[in-house]
C-alpha cells in the first residue's frame, strides 16, 4: 500500500486540497461535520483508484483530480446517511458524525455533498462522466433500500445478497475505475476491463467488511462487533451459517435476529456459531476469488507499475483488518 501511494502522492495531494475547497461554505457547519467525516481514517481507496485507471489509459491532463474528489464526497455522503438509518455511534473508530452533530444535520450535509458532487462533475465537461455518475448514485441509493427490505429476512440467500453488495458498495468502486477510462477516451474493452476490476474489488471490499464485522474488535474495526447482526442486516458469514445450520441451531438463529435487543451472550453464540460453520472463511474465500478475477481482467492492458498498483490495491482490499 505505501508503495501505491508513493507512485500517486502528487495526485492525491491536489486531491486533498481539492476536497477542502469544495468543502468551503458559508454556513460553518457543513465545513465542520464534512471535514470531521472526510478527515476521520480512510484509505482514499475510490480517488486512488480513479487516479491509477486513468494513468492506466494514458491520461494527461488534470480533470481526473476534481473527479477523484468527486467520488469521495459520494462515498462519505453515503456514510453520513447509512449511519443515521443503521443508528451507529462509531464510524473508523471514532464517534459517528450524527452521534456527535445529531441525524439531521448528518442527513443534510450528506445532501450538500451530493450536490456538490454534481456541481464540480459539470465541470467535466463530459455528459458521460456525468450520466455514468448520475446512475451510479441512483443505484447507490437503490442498494440501500435493497438491504433495507432484506433486514431480518432469514430466507435471504447468497444471490440476493450480492446484489445488495454490488449496488450499495460495489458500483461506486466501479465508476471510480471507469471515469478514468473515460476521461482518457480508453479503448472499449479497456472500459469494460477496468469497470470489471472495480465490480470486482468492490465486492471483495464488502465481503471482507461483512466478515470483519463478526471478528475484529472494536479498537481493530472501528466498530462495534456484530453491529450487522444487530441491526439484522443479512450478510454472507450469517447467510452461509444459516443454510448449514440444524434446525435447532436455526429457531435460535430466528429468534436472536428478531430480537428487539442483542445480549452479550446471543451474539456470542452467533459468532461461535459462524465460526464453526466456516462463515468467516467461507466469505474470506469468496473475497480472495473476487481479487483474482480483478487481475485477470486487467490481462488486456500491459504490465506497468500503474497495473502493478492496482493490483496492491487489490490485495489491500483482502488483507485489511479495517
Amino acid at each position: 500500500m505505501d508503495a501505491v501511494v508513493a507512485l500517486i502522492k502528487d495526485e492525491m495531494q491536489a486531491v486533498e486540497e481539492q476536497i477542502k475547497n469544495h468543502l468551503s461554505s458559508e454556513v460553518e457547519l457543513i465545513g465542520q461535520v464534512g471535514q470531521y467525516v472526510l478527515s476521520s481514517g480512510g484509505k482514499r481507496l475510490r480517488p486512488m483508484l480513479l487516479i491509477l485507471s486513468s494513468r492506466l489509459c494514458g491520461y494527461q491532463g488534470d480533470k481526473h483530480i476534481d473527479l477523484a474528489g468527486v467520488v469521495e464526497f459520494i462515498h462519505t455522503a453515503t456514510l453520513l446517511h447509512d449511519d443515521v438509518v443503521d443508528s451507529a455511534s462509531l464510524r473508523r473508530g471514532n464517534r459517528s458524525a450524527n452521534s456527535v452533530w445529531g441525524n439531521q444535520a448528518s442527513v443534510l450535509v450528506g445532501d450538500f455533498l451530493f450536490a456538490k458532487s454534481f456541481s464540480v462533475m459539470v465541470g467535466s465537461n463530459s455528459l458521460r462522466i456525468l450520466k455514468l455518475l448520475a446512475d451510479t448514485t441512483t443505484q447507490l441509493a437503490e442498494g440501500e433500500i435493497l438491504q433495507l427490505l432484506n433486514t431480518c429476512d432469514l430466507e435471504v440467500d447468497e444471490s440476493r445478497y450480492l446484489q445488495v453488495v454490488r449496488d450499495k458498495t460495489a458500483i461506486l468502486i466501479a465508476a471510480a475505475c471507469q471515469v478514468g477510462a473515460v476521461l482518457a477516451g480508453a479503448e472499449a474493452e479497456q472500459e469494460v476491463a477496468l469497470r470489471e476490476f472495480g465490480l470486482e474489488i468492490g465486492t471483495a471490499f464488502q465481503l471482507m467488511d461483512d466478515a470483519l464485522d463478526y471478528v475484529a474488535n472494536q479498537k481493530e474495526f472501528g466498530k462495534e462487533r456484530g453491529h450487522d447482526l444487530f441491526e439484522g442486516k443479512m450478510t454472507l458469514p450469517l447467510i452461509h451459517t444459516y443454510h448449514s445450520a440444524s434446525a435447532r441451531e436455526c429457531a435460535e438463529i430466528s429468534r436472536i435476529v428478531e430480537a428487539e435487543d442483542l445480549v452479550a451472550e446471543d451474539l456470542d453464540y452467533v459468532c461461535r456459531l459462524i465460526e464453526e460453520k466456516g462463515g468467516i472463511t467461507y466469505t474470506r474465500d469468496k473475497a480472495l476469488e473476487r481479487i483474482a478475477r480483478a487481475k485477470r481482467v486487467l490481462d488486456v492492458f500491459p504490465d506497468s507499475p500503474t497495473r502493478q498498483a492496482l493490483f496492491q490495491l487489490a490485495d489491500y482490499v483482502v488483507s485489511r483488518n479495517k
